[in-house]
């Protein structure tokens, strides 16, 4: 199997270049419309991963299993072209990194800040507000806020937003500590 971040760094060279034809067009938002369907898509779909990444199948299959799916999505011009040079070049496999990559660079592009906050219990609808407005008041925007539990965690949370991380879990102290009184 291909190794995932170079499908990552192909991925994002070519979501590179339908953002910028897409902006050029003043398409950003069709195209993403049409990415997200044939994410959601491929998500679904087994078997249309399968054909996409196999490389038993030959690129004409590929080709036709692929832009099948695009006339049933109904995707626009833009989107099915760029679809087109992808199975030209043999690149079906980089898809689901392409339809990640755009969806980055949209985002860069509006300003969206994300935030990834893990806890070790799901958080109230008092502590989501609470969240969200601290956020706000650090990050000088409102991020867009996903959350997920870890009861790893033992209490406390981790808070991603881009490459920063702020771990104020008690696990991290735990383990903090441990490795204190080890060298003590």
């Amino acid at each position: 199997m291909a190794d995932t971040s170079q499908h990552a760094g192909v991925g994002q060279r070519y979501a590179q270049a339908l953002f910028d034809l897409a902006r050029d067009e003043s398409a950003l938002d069709a195209v993403e419309k049409d990415l997200l369907g044939l994410g959601a898509a491929l998500a679904e779909s087994a078997d249309l991963r399968r054909l996409l990444a196999d490389p038993a199948y030959p690129p004409s299959d590929k080709a036709k299993g692929l832009l099948a799916v695009a006339e049933a999505l109904k995707v626009g011009k833009l989107t099915m072209n760029f679809l087109g040079v992808l199975s030209q070049k043999e690149r079906t496999p980089v898809l689901g990194a392409v339809v990640d990559a755009y969806k980055a660079l949209l985002a860069a592009h509006r300003g969206t800040v994300f935030a990834e906050v893990v806890t070790a219990l799901p958080l109230s609808a008092a502590q989501n507000k609470s969240l969200s407005s601290a956020l706000r008041q650090a990050l000088g925007v409102a991020p867009e806020i996903t959350t997920r539990v870890d009861p790893a965690l033992l209490g406390g949370m981790k808070v991603r937003v881009g490459s920063r991380l702020f771990d104020s879990s008690l696990k991290s102290k735990l383990d903090s500590l441990k490795f204190a009184l080890k060298r003590a």
